[in-house]
């Protein structure tokens, strides 16, 4: 499989090829930081390739002191971007910032100790197609 991605700006664009293992929802309070929302959406593979097609814009990374979290993102637009993790044994993708449909769906919820207080029940709460006017 190969899927295409990119940040916000379309400054950086990237395809990775190869297949997810897991797809985890992760409430921690890291992805939580530094995703804004209620949890993060990450791809894991041991066994697929990124390959970087444009970088315009600088990628780096940040990896939050005494700890194993790692976010690699757009330094023009501050959109999450993919990473290599565990000495580049393990690819991480944002699931948002794929530009190819992911068929794919959610493995599990992770972390949910931590899980934000007001992330209940959030299928009760009104639904609009666009912003309410």
């Amino acid at each position: 499989m190969e899927y295409l991605g990119s940040c916000l700006c379309r400054g950086s664009k990237f395809k990775v090829v190869g297949n997810f293992e897991c797809f985890y929802l992760c409430h921690c309070r890291y992805c939580r930081k530094d995703t804004g929302s209620a949890h993060a959406a990450n791809l894991f593979s041991t066994t697929a390739k990124l390959v970087w097609i444009k970088t315009e814009t600088e990628v780096k990374s940040f990896q939050a002191p005494k700890s194993n979290h790692i976010k690699a993102f757009c330094t023009n637009c501050g959109s999450p971007l993919p990473n290599l993790q565990m000495e580049g044994k393990l690819l991480v993708v944002p699931a948002g910032c794929l530009d190819t449909k992911l068929e794919q769906r959610p493995d599990a919820h992770i972390f949910i100790s931590n899980k934000a207080r007001w992330d209940e029940s959030l299928e009760e709460i009104c639904k609009f197609e666009r912003l309410p006017e």
